[in-house]
Formats: C-alpha cells, structure tokens, sequence
C-alpha cells in the first residue's frame, strides 16, 4: 500500500513531450541545476547547456530562463545558452533580439542589505546575497535561524514597501512591481514568443506566479520536486527528469 507521501506524489502526471508550438520558461535553481549549499556553488553543467541549446534551435528560440538571480549569474551558470532571460524574479529582462527591459532599484535595498549583513554577522551560515534590485537572506546552511530571519524580513518589508519574495531557505526583498509571471506575460507579448503555447517550470513559491500566468495565458505549469498545492498541472522528480524530458520535446506540432 502506498504512503501518503507516495499518494500525493501521484496526482500530478508527467507533462507531455509533442506539443503544440510550445514557449518554455525555465526556473534555474532546483529545475536547470541541483540545489547547492551556497549560490556560488552552481556552475555550467555541459549537459545542461547542450540541451538548452538543442531546445533552442528546436524551437526557433522560444525558451527563455526565468530565475530570482541575475542575468550575469543566470548567463555563467548556463553557459550563455539562454539567449532569453529574466533574472531578480522579473526586475532584469533580456529580451530574444537581445535588448533589455530592466527596473531601477528601490534605494530602500540598501537599506535591507546592512539589516541583512547585520543579521548574519553573527550568525554562522547565513549568507548575505546583495543584487542591487534585491537583498537575499540565505539560511540552508543556517535553519534553525529561519523563524528570525522571517520576522526581521516581514518588519523591513513593511517599514521599506519592498516586495517580501520568500523562497527555498531564502527569503527576498526585492524592488515591488514585478514577478515572474510578469516577465512570463511580458515575453508572450513579444517575438519570438507571440503566438506561442506558454509553458512555466519551476520548483518553489516563487514560480507559482509563472504558473498562474501560463495558465492564464492558455498553458500550463510544471512543477519539480516534491508534490506540494501549486497551480502546475504536471509534475517531473528532478532536475535530471527536466533535462531527459527538455531533450525530448518534438517543438512544433499541427
């Protein structure tokens, strides 16, 4: 009989590999590439850039990675195989033809990382990440510190008006006005995705306003890890399962 985790897990199926001109939106951590320690632990995978640029070709350039981390990361960590990007959860985009569609930091930022590099000053293991549009707190090495670094986010974000973007052991204040569900419709508007079948993967809280948007934009949502309520209709194990499963998509279909 199985567990009720095993139960669970069950209800979402497999996404499908022929679909019909589809436009993949790609998270990057814990979808593209392992969860690491430490952000800095990432690095290009051979494996995982050959697939992107296959898929890239495939479908005429409509896959585009769509990440909380910057643009400079996001092109190191892929191998600059993404020729379309979003990074700091929308707040930085780069569009297909190359140009860029960026916000202006709230000055409220730095406000939040001094709190944040105070914080973790005495606090081994947490790590301060600083992304001039956003502040990251990271706690994975760090988890017993998780109920403060909560409490001081929540009271900066209310006394800033910066956007409290939670994630896996890490919490986010970030410039308000955008997520990635944003940038998601912000790229169907445009060529090469125009016309196109949206399709979101992801892996935590922050993709579930990629989700919504493919949905509402007549797609769908696919979601990594462990079954969890989300608003993805599919599901694949692991970051493994996502590249044999990228590998396969047949692109364009009548």
């Amino acid at each position: 009989m199985p567990s009720a985790s095993e139960a669970i897990a069950s209800r979402l199926p497999e996404p499908p590999v022929a679909l019909a001109k589809p436009a993949l939106f790609l998270d990057l951590d814990g979808v593209l590439a392992p969860l690491a320690p430490t952000p800095d632990a990432v690095g290009p995978d051979a494996r995982r850039t050959e697939v992107l640029t296959r898929l890239t070709d495939r479908l005429q350039g409509r896959v585009a990675i769509v990440s909380g981390r910057t643009l400079n990361e996001i092109d190191r960590i892929s191998d600059g195989a993404a020729r379309a990007a979003s990074g700091v959860h929308g707040l930085q985009r780069r569009r297909g033809d190359g140009s860029f569609a960026n916000r202006t930091p709230d000055p409220a930022v730095r406000r939040a990382v001094a709190a944040f590099d105070a914080f973790a000053a005495n606090r081994p293991g947490v790590l301060v990440e600083d992304k001039e549009l956003s502040a990251g707190l990271h706690y994975r090495q760090a988890p017993d510190v998780s109920v403060d670094a909560l409490a001081l986010a929540a009271s900066l974000a209310e006394e800033t008006g910066l956007a409290l973007q939670p994630g896996s052991m890490v919490l986010e204040l970030k410039t308000p006005g955008t997520d990635k569900g944003v940038a998601l419709a912000a790229f169907m508007a445009e060529a090469p995705f125009q016309g196109a079948v949206p399709v979101m993967v992801g892996d935590d809280l922050t993709d579930e306003h990629g989700f919504e948007a493919a949905e509402r934009l007549g797609g769908f949502g696919v979601l990594v890890g462990t079954e969890r309520p989300t608003a993805a209709r599919y599901r694949l194990e692991d970051v493994e399962a996502v590249l044999d499963w990228l590998d396969q998509i047949e692109g364009d279909q009548p």
